[in-house]
């Protein structure tokens, strides 16, 4: 009776799912349509970010697009105070990210409601091997070092981290942002000079020292879409994927710290 039992319902299961393959077969169901297929943001996107977002942010920008594939994203780079200018003389812009919050907070209500999406510390780069023999913050005060000027963000760090530690710089030049350094640095026009820790990330032409003091020194990034943006709806979608669990994840891969 039981074996009876096991067999008719075998068979039954055995028809059904024979039923639901030639249903299949016949109508097939059409495929759940992802993210980009129901996306409607759509046209050009201009994002103004700190130069040391730039690996970071193509990265987003790519992963964004694939999401929203009718987007145009256009981002410009270079240091914060610079962008901040700009942005203030009238340039066209969607939104901005900033490598601190004393440059965001200069726009005051040009920039809606803006937010924490990473961290950043700074460490010693010097050009590969090492030629001026530099071991510690204090040793910058004796070799040709690069700094970011200080009103640019990391140059502004750069200065409370050389102050904490008590050491007095001489620069050879000052940058308008920290790309300059680290290019300058790579070069070996300058023994060394600071940046942020993600901009060495995956540099073999310089050796990185992280200083005492770093880590009490933090860089906190905000970003916020603009009030004269041409394309609200396109910013606040970029703005949202940054500060979504996928953004973050793309942003640790560079280095970032949380907010």
């Amino acid at each position: 009776m039981r074996t009876s039992l096991r067999r008719t319902l075998t068979a039954v299961a055995a028809m059904a799912a024979l039923m639901l393959t030639g249903c299949a077969s016949e109508s097939p169901a059409p495929a759940a349509p992802g993210a980009a297929s129901e996306s409607t943001v759509a046209g050009e996107l201009t994002v103004y970010a700190a130069a040391s977002l730039s690996a970071a942010f193509d990265a987003l920008g790519d992963a964004f697009i694939a999401e929203h594939p009718d987007v145009r994203f256009s981002p410009v780079y270079d240091g914060s105070s610079t962008l901040v200018t700009q942005l203030l003389e009238g340039a066209p812009a969607d939104v901005f990210a900033s490598a601190d919050e004393a440059n965001m907070d200069k726009l005051e209500d040009a920039a809606v409601d803006p937010t924490l999406f990473a961290s950043n510390t700074l460490v010693i780069v010097v050009p590969s091997g090492n030629p001026g023999r530099v071991e510690t913050l204090a040793d910058l005060a004796d070799v040709t070092t690069v700094l970011c000027a200080r009103e640019v963000p990391c140059g502004a760090a750069s200065a409370t981290l050389l102050s904490n530690g008590e050491v007095t710089v001489d620069a050879a030049s000052l940058e308008q942002n920290v790309t300059a350094v680290l290019t300058k640095v790579a070069a070996d026009e300058a023994d060394a000079g600071l940046v942020y820790a993600t901009d060495a990330i995956g540099r073999d032409d310089v050796d990185v020292i992280v200083p005492d003091g770093a880590d009490e020194v933090v860089n906190h990034y905000p970003i916020a879409t603009l009030s004269e943006a041409a394309n609200t709806e396109a910013a606040d979608a970029f703005v949202a994927y940054v500060l979504s669990d996928e953004g973050q994840r793309i942003l640790a891969d560079f280095g970032f710290g949380a907010p």
